[in-house]
């Protein structure tokens, strides 16, 4: 005898008729003359209907009840349903433009981390289910999709018209270009009134950070005028790597300059780990698409970025670290500072390649070249910050690299 209570709670799962008589719990057995037993099923049901035979009030409420259990509910799967896609389109919006999409979060690790979650539970649940693919769940996945594609372009909206974030392309379109460990984008120019912007993001305990200030340093004293003057000088964590690293404490710097401008998110708390905040959306768009969650990190014009790699290695100055001055080897940070104003001495030679390179990225983006009106750019700037003959050969040898 056919359960005809089986046959509507199958119905409402979105069962057709062919797997609807092959389930052995309906008790359906079709007279062999009949062919489709998927068919037979159908013609028998809906005479049924017609004859008016297939409810009584018991049977009407049992099969109501039925259907509201199935999954026209929503169920966890079918929630599922809705925030894979959502998830999903999320992340592939905050990879392809980690600003303003990955501004919030960026795609790599948070939102991949997200997803990877959802897409385990997701794939749990299906495969204990009954049914896996029936018309709600299709429109349930059809309404993530659209709900995904919403909400990323609210996201969108809120990141570059509410805060002003700057649109950048993903880590993967950067190409290695010029010195050690530096990149370059097509990106819209990173500028402020006109001014290069020169970016820094890193912390005073940073052994890393430390050795690279002096590069930084020298760069920004050949485009203008620095204050304070002599600037502050300490070391690096003497807990950490590369114990006292002698450095330049940049976030105490200020900048005078007609054509760049000095932006520095710099931790000065000594606490090893702690990582600096962002005070614009420029600022933390570039952070949170290039730096890999790492400082030292230096962007130039918002189109040479410095990341993933010591801008100077701190091996190199550690003749000059907190304990060698202290042991009177030597007077330590402020012997480097000396060096690298003389453009002489060991340290100036561990740190003036980077330093040359800073420079050269500026100089591009104000326009320079090694020939016509690029050269002419040039011996402008030499001109007017009174560049060495050895710095201005340096710079052009580097400028002459970049494409």
């Amino acid at each position: 005898m056919v359960d005809w209570d089986r046959v509507e709670q199958l119905r409402s799962k979105g069962w057709d008729w062919d797997e609807i008589a092959d389930d052995p719990k309906v008790g359906f057995t079709p007279d062999t003359a009949t062919g489709n037993p998927g068919r037979a099923l159908r013609v028998l049901y809906h005479r049924r209907r017609g004859k008016g035979a297939t409810t009584s009030p018991t049977t009407t409420k049992k099969s109501k009840s039925l259907k509201e259990t199935g999954e026209s509910r929503w169920s966890l799967l079918r929630v599922l349903y809705v925030l894979l896609p959502v998830v999903a389109i999320w992340f592939v919006g905050a990879y392809i433009a980690p600003s303003p999409v990955g501004i919030i979060l960026p795609a790599i690790p948070y939102i991949g981390l997200i997803l990877a979650g959802v897409l385990f539970v997701f794939l749990y649940f299906v495969f204990r289910a009954d049914r896996r693919w029936t018309t709600v769940f299709r429109n349930t996945l059809i309404g993530g999709i659209v709900l995904g594609l919403v909400f990323t372009g609210v996201v969108t909206l809120a990141g570059s018209v509410l805060f002003g974030c700057p649109y950048l392309p993903p880590s993967s379109s950067l190409t290695a270009q010029g010195g050690p460990g530096w990149s370059h984008g097509a990106i819209t120019a990173w500028q402020d009134s006109g001014k290069v912007v020169v970016f820094f993001y890193g912390a005073t305990w940073c052994p890393y950070c430390s050795a690279g200030s002096w590069t930084i340093y020298k760069a920004l004293s050949e485009y203008g005028t620095l204050t304070p003057d002599p600037p502050s000088l300490q070391y690096s964590s003497l807990s950490d790597v590369y114990a006292g690293t002698p450095e330049v404490v940049l976030g105490n710097l200020g900048l005078t300059s007609s054509n760049v401008s000095f932006q520095v998110s710099e931790d000065q708390s000594g606490v090893e780990g702690t990582f600096p905040g962002t005070s614009n959306c420029y600022q933390a768009a570039y952070v949170s698409a290039y730096s890999g969650s790492a400082i030292p990190f230096l962007v130039v014009n918002g189109q040479w970025v410095h990341a993933g790699s010591p801008i100077i290695n701190p091996a190199t100055l550690a003749a000059y670290n907190y304990a060698n001055a202290t042991a009177g080897a030597n007077n330590g940070a402020t012997d480097v500072y000396h060096q690298v104003l003389n453009e002489s001495g060991t340290a100036w030679s561990a740190v003036n390649t980077q330093a040359y390179w800073i420079m050269a990225y500026i100089a591009v983006s104000l326009g320079a070249s090694g020939a016509g009106g690029g050269l002419a750019t040039l011996d402008y700037l030499a001109s007017t910050y009174h560049w060495t003959a050895g710095t201005k050969t340096a710079v052009l040898s580097d400028v002459n690299q970049i494409t």
